[in-house]
């Protein structure tokens, strides 16, 4: 197993309680609970640095495929694992999927915007908010694509209703947390929607995973993505 702590691969430690951490690449200090068994602590604007490569992958792709487009982003340098970056990459996949669909939106805008959106929802938020960031990540690619606000009607209802459709995937399989399976899993629930709501066909990948032996906490035979 490869990663854990980015700074020396050890367990990482959660708490009940935040403290005030030091990141050890930066040195910004500010509020977590979460470091490794041997103290260090990277923070999110750290833990995401590069994430902005993730634009020229979308900006050229072609492709219908949601999944095929995260995978592509998974495979950059900058992407590990687990981490906040998987909640901007999850509704960046799928909004350039849905333009390549035939939805209608301009995709330089609207991924600057996921980006924007997705970075404020923290590394940890699937276990201290009881809401993954891949989830509500599917939630904000609705927002963006109705042009919800806190006072539309029919886009808010949609946004709520994607993010509540994606989290229940995501709850039905339970834990511990796996930022690859909860992105697929939230990838997944966006495409049914997106068909069913805006009448998008974005395609629908059978999908195998291949990050299990970079997970410590892999599910084995619970991940619907496991290879046979």
């Amino acid at each position: 197993m490869s990663e854990e702590c980015l700074i020396c691969g050890a367990n990482l430690v959660y708490s009940e309680h935040a403290v005030t951490m030091e990141c050890s690449v930066c040195h910004k200090k500010e509020d977590s609970r979460t470091k490794c068994s041997n103290g260090h602590y990277v923070c999110n604007e750290c833990h995401m640095a590069g994430l902005d490569t993730i634009m020229n992958i979308c900006l050229k792709s072609s492709s219908k495929n949601p999944a095929e487009i995260l995978e592509e982003m998974m495979s950059l340098p900058f992407c590990h694992m687990h981490g906040p970056e998987h909640h901007v990459m999850t509704g960046a996949a799928l909004l350039t999927a849905y333009r390549n669909a035939g939805g209608n939106l301009n995709l330089s805008d609207s991924l600057a915007e996921i980006i924007s959106r997705g970075k404020e929802v923290p590394g940890g938020s699937c276990g201290y908010w009881g809401a993954c960031g891949a989830g509500i990540s599917t939630g904000i690619f609705i927002s963006i694509i109705s042009g919800a606000d806190p006072l539309s009607v029919e886009p808010f209802r949609l946004s709520h209703l994607m993010t509540a459709k994606s989290l229940n995937a995501i709850g039905t399989i339970g834990g511990p947390r796996c930022c690859k399976r909860d992105s697929f899993l939230a990838i997944l629930a966006a495409v049914d929607f997106v068909r069913d709501n805006f009448g998008v066909e974005m395609m629908r990948p059978e999908i195998s995973c291949k990050y299990s032996s970079l997970n410590n906490q892999c599910i084995g035979i619970r991940c619907p993505f496991r290879k046979s």
